[in-house]
């Protein structure tokens, strides 16, 4: 059976029961880690048995029990062997060596269907095994996982970075589907921004959270966990809705668009109190990091309200000003270095 009628049996298979739809493909888990144990168990719930799965750790081997009940924990190669999807789910730095060992042994299968789960790459990494004769995929889940079943439910409405050769992409869109993702076809070239702009968004994100934690709990705020949720949710929630489209497919000016706050109401006496009393706080707790943070947001905030119209020129000078006091580099709107922070933040 080739590739596009594989995707079609895979996308129209929903009607019947998980166990008894075509194209059901045996599943090797190559890695029981947070992802590769919660997929595994998306996949087996869509109706393919996973035959096999590898597990290191202890930790590993006792997720593979808790979302892989019953499946055999074998070594790689041999969950290579068995398997006709093999699911790749190890640390991006070991994917490329992880490809080619097999390869090197003459582990991959003719015809086998080959999935890894890395943002940074697409398919090109799985050119050794494509030599072999395997169907390249690569599909990633846009979402952080605990490697529980409370990542099950997330995993419904979850945007899957799809990247794969055109004739064999309706099988990687097809299974995201069947577990409940959306899939988004990705170009080769693209990953590398897609990656880098996810991880600046949900790592950062956590940064961001921990640093204003840590300040409030030293203004004497007993759960800044508390207290900052409500606020941050508002204003997660506000700037995901500034970035959807509207009813006619049009974008708006995006999230900025939803920034409250000092640097929207262009109240550069507010910014230069704030680095004053942060400047104190990292002097007496260490946490340098906060106010290179902060004067690093607040010239980008004001930055782009700027472009979207929030703020005008001469409020935006005047924040620049009141940032260049608690860093010492330029603050004009039209210096060298602006314009090079600018090209480099792109619009990620």
């Amino acid at each position: 059976m080739d590739a596009r009628r594989l995707g079609r049996r895979l996308v129209t298979a929903g009607a019947a029961a998980p166990e008894q739809r075509p194209g059901r493909l045996g599943v090797g888990v190559v890695g029981a880690g947070r992802v590769g144990a919660v997929l595994g168990n998306a996949l087996r719930a869509a109706g393919h048995p996973v035959v096999a799965v590898s597990a290191i750790s202890q930790e590993s081997r006792d997720r593979a029990e808790a979302l892989l009940p019953g499946v055999p924990v074998v070594d790689v190669p041999e969950v290579v062997r068995r398997a006709e999807l093999v699911l790749l789910t190890v640390p991006d730095d070991a994917l490329a060596d992880l490809v080619a060992g097999l390869a090197e042994t003459g582990a991959w299968q003719v015809g086998q269907i080959v999935v890894h789960t890395s943002g940074r790459f697409g398919t090109d990494v799985l050119a050794p095994a494509r030599a072999a004769g395997v169907i390249p995929l690569a599909i990633h889940p846009a979402m952080t996982f605990t490697g529980t079943s409370l990542d099950l439910a997330r995993l419904e409405g979850c945007s899957f970075a799809v990247t794969a050769p055109n004739p064999v992409l309706p099988i990687g869109q097809a299974l995201v589907v069947e577990i409940g993702g959306e899939p988004v076809v990705l170009g080769e070239e693209a990953r590398g921004l897609y990656h880098a702009a996810l991880a600046h968004g949900a790592n950062h994100l956590v940064v961001l959270v921990a640093q204003a934690a840590q300040a409030l709990a030293a203004a004497g705020v007993p759960d800044p966990g508390r207290m900052l949720g409500p606020l941050l949710e508002a204003a997660l929630d506000g700037a995901l809705r500034a970035e959807s489209p509207d009813t006619v497919g049009q974008r708006g000016p995006g999230a900025i668009s939803a920034l409250t706050g000092p640097v929207r109401r262009g109240d550069a006496g507010t910014v230069r109190e704030h680095g004053v009393a942060l400047t104190t706080f990292a002097a007496a707790s260490g946490a340098v990091d906060v106010v290179a943070g902060y004067r690093a947001l607040a010239r980008s905030a004001t930055r782009r309200a700027l472009l979207a119209g929030l703020i005008g020129p001469d409020a935006a000078q005047q924040l620049l000003d009141a940032v260049a006091g608690i860093d010492e580099g330029p603050a004009a709107l039209g210096d060298t270095e602006g314009r090079r922070t600018d090209d480099e933040e792109g619009d990620a």
